[in-house]
């Protein structure tokens, strides 16, 4: 005979949970586990039961502490009531130490070596600690302290703080920085996104590459100290971060400096992108993006730096690499406003070699961009600026194919028509190869 439960009967089983038996545990400390365990008691029926069971075994697991975590469910042995339950829960806690490496790709074409020694649950309560070394394929690296804790055992709320010393070179605008800075985070969701605080101090120390390297930058050479406190908020709803075919993205970003130092401004930046699926597999897609930052100080301008600066394949296609916007004898020299949209067609490759294997990683781009970036002058009048702003853009169009690499980053190439730029800009016509995770 076979007994068949639906949902509706488990909810009229009654069950009362006697004991709740944890092993496995060595290193966590008991009255976090306590914490996370303990709403297992309230409840009244078996379905509750299995419910409250798998929701703390999700909330442990995100935690990212434990290899595994079972449960094990039984009845209560050499009692009168046959409502009373045991619950077991065996838990596999991951080593004190652990580390690695892997590739991560960024902005400017450059992909990055991070290797990483951690201590996972470092005090019993699912802190983490780090140690960071990174090393780019073009020069760039450096090194960084990091330790990280959830608030109140919530996975979702968290507390971070890093030290860091980072050695960085900007070769289109001829300098190099070393950077030396401290970090504090607090990171939360809401019902709109998530946000994340952060109040920095860094010691930046600006050098000229070479001789080459026009006065313009050189005049900005030397150490400055920057105290800052920045929000991040983020909404993503989309399907993937790297290529993906539905969904929207909102980004938001506000930073104050001047709580202490010698740098002083306030920045806000945003970026928007929408995606809509089409018939034949097709995918729409619109990015804007935009930022504006001021220095309340009209006696100081804001540091190279601290500026915006677009072009090259992962925001202004058609142009190379920060190649948009006011330069020095070469070196870009950047801006304290700017803008940028793309409007974006990805289609399968034509007659769909390789469908439903390697070939679904390829698809067929065709685009068309504009952008500029541009200073703001104060001796002349808002509408002036703006027209500046508006009438001064670049544009660009092409066509070309995209392969995604799972979900580390993305392949352009890209054959690019610049259609309108201005006096200094470096333009790039013609093929354009672009590696990296986000693209306007």
């Amino acid at each position: 005979q076979v007994m068949e439960l639906e949902a509706s009967t488990l909810a009229e089983i009654p069950a009362r949970v006697n004991k709740i038996i944890v092993e496995g545990i060595k290193k966590t400390k008991d009255d976090f586990i306590q914490k996370k365990l303990e709403s297992i008691f309230t409840a009244s029926t078996v379905e509750e039961m299995l419910l409250l069971c798998q929701s703390a075994k999700m909330d442990l697991s995100r935690m990212n502490i434990f290899k595994s975590v079972q449960i094990k469910i039984d009845t209560t042995k050499n009692v009168d009531e046959d409502d009373r339950y045991d619950v077991t829960f065996h838990m596999k806690e991951k080593r004190w130490f652990g580390g690695g490496m892997h590739a991560t790709f960024g902005g400017e074409n450059n992909a990055t070596m991070v290797s990483r020694l951690q201590f996972p649950n470092t005090f019993g309560r699912a802190e983490n600690v780090a140690l960071e070394y990174n090393k780019s394929l073009k020069g760039d690296h450096g090194g960084a302290l990091r330790f990280s804790k959830p608030l109140n055992g919530n996975p979702d709320v968290r507390f971070s703080t890093s030290v860091y010393k980072l050695n960085l070179e900007y070769p289109w605008s001829g300098f190099k920085e070393t950077s030396r800075g401290v970090n504090f985070d607090f990171t939360f969701p809401s019902n709109f996104g998530d946000h994340c605080l952060r109040w920095e101090g860094v010691w930046r120390d600006l050098r000229t590459m070479d001789r080459s390297t026009s006065f313009t930058v050189r005049e900005q050479a030397g150490h400055s100290l920057k105290s800052s406190i920045k929000h991040q908020f983020t909404r993503d709803e989309r399907d993937s971060p790297i290529l993906p075919s539905r969904g929207s993205l909102i980004k938001m970003e506000q930073e104050f400096a001047g709580l202490g130092g010698n740098v002083e401004f306030f920045r806000h930046d945003m970026e928007l992108q929408f995606n809509k699926k089409l018939i034949l597999d097709s995918v729409i897609q619109l990015s804007l993006a935009g930022g504006i930052m001021k220095n309340p100080n009209p006696n100081t301008e804001i540091r190279i730096n601290d500026r915006f600066f677009l072009g090259g394949p992962l925001t202004l296609r058609g142009f190379n690499t920060k190649g948009v916007g006011p330069h020095s004898e070469g070196n870009a020299l950047g801006g304290d406003v700017y803008w940028a949209s793309g409007l974006h067609l990805y289609t399968p490759l034509p007659f769909r070699p390789g469908k439903g294997g390697f070939g679904d990683f390829f698809r067929s781009h065709f685009f068309v961009n504009a952008g500029n970036v541009y200073n703001i002058q104060t001796d002349k009048p808002i509408i002036e600026n703006l027209r500046g702003l508006s009438e001064e853009f670049r544009l660009a169009y092409g066509a070309g194919i995209v392969l995604m690499m799972g979900n580390i980053a993305r392949l352009e190439l890209n054959y690019v028509v610049p259609v309108r730029a201005q006096t200094g800009d470096s333009i790039n016509s013609g093929l354009q190869f672009g590696i990296g995770v986000t693209f306007l």
